[in-house]
């Protein structure tokens, strides 16, 4: 996996531990642990790319957060998406164009395609759906996940890593 940088939202507490809850459980099957590893946390990518401006990327959010309420969000079905890479240089990849994005949040990387099915089975046992608030914005370094600055929605509060 590439070094680069993404721009996530992280979720209130209880949304956080429902996704976390499915990480565990392909965890313990041995189905994925690779979003553990690299040590992400649960989000909702808006952006990624390998190079970013991030003073200008950290005034942006710092104004964004300061006007934007947390967001509603409800997780309600299960889908995979092709695990194809985004061409070097790109500066905003295909899949995260206005036309294009599919928001999503990761429960599972790297499985295994004779797994799949099994990963698929175990989801489904979870209850969907799931919901509450994005409450941060985050520009995060990865892998391994490093953030380099957060902001709660809403607020003026501001916090750096």
């Amino acid at each position: 996996m590439s070094q680069g940088y993404a721009i996530e939202l992280y979720f209130d507490p209880a949304l956080e531990n429902q996704v976390l809850k499915a990480w565990n459980v392909l965890a313990r099957r041995q189905i994925s642990t690779q979003l553990i590893e690299i040590e992400s946390r649960p989000h909702l990518t808006l952006f990624s790319s390998p190079f970013v401006d991030i003073a200008k990327l950290e005034n942006i959010l710092r104004n964004f957060a300061s006007k934007q309420e947390p967001l509603s969000l409800s997780f309600s079905s299960i889908g995979s998406l092709p695990n194809d890479n985004n061409k070097e240089g790109i500066e905003i990849g295909d899949d995260y164009r206005p036309d294009k994005w599919i928001p999503y949040c990761p429960v599972a990387e790297e499985v295994p395609k004779t797994r799949i099915a099994e990963a698929f089975t175990v989801l489904r046992d979870l209850k969907l759906p799931v919901s509450g608030y994005a409450m941060e914005i985050s520009l995060v370094e990865c892998p391994p996940v490093r953030e380099l600055f957060s902001f709660a929605l809403g607020t003026h509060h501001i916090s750096e890593v």
